[in-house]
C-alpha cells in the first residue's frame, strides 16, 4: 500500500545535458517516471505524496549521471506590487 500522506511539495527535474536516457530512474520509481521512446525519462511535475518522495529520492540516488534532482516545490511569493522581490531596486 502506498504512503498517501501529504509532504512538504517537491519538484523532480532532470537535467537534459547530463541524462544519457539508462532509464534507471523509470525502474526506481515507476509511477513518477516514464521513458520516451529514446529512453529519455518523462517526470512528474510535482509531488505531495511522502510515498512519492521517498521514491523520487531513490530514483535521485540511483542516477550513474546524476542527471535527476529533486527540490522544494517553491511558489514565487508575490507582495502585490507586481514584483516578487518587492518592488526594491
Amino acid at each position: 500500500m502506498r504512503d498517501s500522506r501529504p509532504a512538504a511539495p517537491a519538484r523532480l527535474r532532470v537535467d537534459p545535458v547530463a541524462c544519457d536516457g539508462v532509464g534507471m530512474c523509470a525502474h526506481l520509481a515507476p509511477g513518477l517516471i516514464v521513458l520516451d521512446t529514446w529512453g529519455y525519462p518523462i517526470v512528474a511535475s510535482a509531488l505531495s505524496r511522502r510515498a512519492d518522495i521517498r521514491a523520487a529520492r531513490a530514483a535521485v540516488a540511483g542516477c550513474p549521471r546524476r542527471a535527476l534532482l529533486l527540490e522544494a516545490d517553491r511558489q514565487p511569493s508575490w507582495n502585490g506590487t507586481g514584483d516578487p522581490d518587492g518592488g526594491s531596486d
